[in-house]
């Protein structure tokens, strides 16, 4: 039993409110061109666009609700769609909730004909999103789960065209806030079949459509939802997927965007929160021990070295992010920067863990009692990282067994033991048995990023001076 992902949960939905007012914040100051104002009434969102496949992206304001001539009026399910409708698909799932980083695929647009397309849809997705790195390596942390939503009409409005209506499940459409490629849709109906699920850390949202487009709606725990990103994407475009993988940046990663908009001018604030966004030289990073300063100098998977390159954070002059290009500056670059990954492995153990276990924590277990963990499938071109020769992938997990804190060498990497088998005998004293997974990857070396991805699980030992079988259960 795990009680502590949840409260990295906690941890995490609190950094959402704060990127969740980064966001607001910077929508609130962009320029016209970057931020037009949301076209229905109520509550209205910050979100983030990619008008060109390939380019950079762009701010917006956008209702919650779907305006009611960009959406159809919703006919009623026929008996047989209603069966249809909500129902929850496994596509991913590799292990408790409660250990996983969960994400929820729904699809919009999709008639109850199409839902076996959605389900190809979705597969393929996130197939795409996965191939990057360090999605690629930590699949194991995550659950995926679809949930079918049956629409009425196929396709979504505002495709071809902006005058384009149709009756859909979640209510998207193109041409969000007169924004041709800003795919927005209705947030409640998208909590709704959320829910469904049985958790949602993330939802991504696939539009049935060959046009491109899509947006991301990152802090929405800060407006009560219970997940606290919705990515937005088509279905049949290629570059759609990279919208979604980009926005994960934000919501798991914590990550700034790292282009500018000229009319930002120079930066005059102080440091910045973002992760990736400074006011130091490479020379302060270092002498302040901050940020990305142990990065510093080395060759990036993204291109170049890391150093600190002016623009960052929208803001032209004044800030400086770590390399030349990265997916946090333009899509046609699909890869996170050093500093970025690590912020992503870091986003990724804050609601997963690589270690669990059926054995109750809670429970004193006695010396012949055999305690068995799982840890997380961490994988990259078919290699268990846990398992020995495996160096493909960027994940190191590294599984090790203590009494008393003392560590039993001979256990290393045993997935399953008993206390006596470790050296505990039944001497009348009380003992703890630990087991400890920590990810020792190159990719982190951040102690504090380190010490997230360190899952321990602990067991009370009864060594009451009775052996034998009767001590199993």
């Amino acid at each position: 039993m795990r009680i502590r992902s949840r409260a990295r949960r906690t941890a995490g939905a609190a950094a959402g409110l704060v990127l969740a007012g980064l966001l607001a914040s910077a929508a609130a100051t962009a320029p016209a061109s970057a931020a037009p104002t949301g076209s229905g009434g109520g509550r209205n969102f910050a979100v983030e666009y990619f008008p060109d496949p390939g380019g950079p992206g762009r701010t917006a304001e956008v209702p919650a609700e779907t305006p009611a001539r960009k959406g159809g009026a919703a006919a009623r399910l026929s008996a047989a769609e209603a069966a249809v409708d909500g129902t929850v698909g496994e596509q991913a799932v590799t292990g408790s909730s409660d250990d996983r980083l969960d994400v929820v695929i729904i699809g919009d647009g999709y008639t109850s004909d199409q839902q076996d397309d959605f389900h190809a849809d979705a597969t393929a997705k996130w197939a795409d999103i996965t191939a990057l790195e360090p999605y690629k390596s930590y699949q194991g942390l995550f659950n995926v789960w679809t949930v079918d939503a049956v629409s009425n009409e196929s396709g979504i409005s505002g495709d071809p065209g902006a005058g384009t209506v149709r009756d859909t499940a979640l209510g998207s459409y193109f041409w969000c806030s007169d924004i041709e490629r800003l795919i927005c849709a209705d947030i409640d109906k998208v909590a709704a079949y959320a829910a469904k699920a049985p958790a949602a850390d993330l939802v991504v949202v696939i539009a049935n459509s060959t046009k491109y487009g899509g947006a991301g709606y990152s802090g929405l725990q800060a407006e009560g939802y219970p997940f606290n990103g919705v990515s937005t994407l088509s279905s049949d475009h290629p570059s759609s997927s990279l919208i979604a993988a980009h926005e994960i940046g934000h919501s798991v990663g914590l990550l700034d965007d790292e282009y500018t908009y000229a009319e930002y001018g120079t930066w005059t604030g102080g440091e910045p929160g973002g992760i990736n966004s400074t006011t130091y030289t490479p020379a302060q990073l270092t002498e302040k021990r901050a940020k990305w300063y142990r990065w510093l100098g080395l060759a990036d998977p993204a291109g170049g070295t890391v150093g600190t390159y002016e623009g960052s954070a929208y803001y032209p002059l004044g800030l400086y992010r770590p390399t030349a290009s990265s997916i946090m500056r333009e899509l046609s670059n699909t890869e996170f920067n050093l500093p970025g990954r690590e912020a992503m492995i870091a986003g990724f153990y804050r609601a997963g863990n690589a270690l669990s276990s059926t054995v109750d924590t809670g429970t004193a277990v006695g010396p012949g009692r055999r305690i068995t963990v799982d840890l997380a499938d961490l994988r990259t071109a078919g290699a268990i990282a846990h398992r020995p020769g495996a160096a493909t992938g960027l994940a190191r997990i590294d599984l090790r067994w203590y009494v008393d804190g003392v560590e039993k060498f001979s256990a290393r990497g045993r997935t399953s033991v008993t206390p006596a088998s470790l050296g505990v005998r039944a001497d009348g004293r009380g003992h703890k048995v630990t087991a400890e997974a920590v990810d020792r990857t190159g990719a982190i070396r951040d102690p504090a990023v380190r010490a997230l991805a360190t899952d321990t699980l602990s067991w009370s030992v009864r060594a009451t001076g009775h052996r034998g079988p009767h001590l199993r259960r």
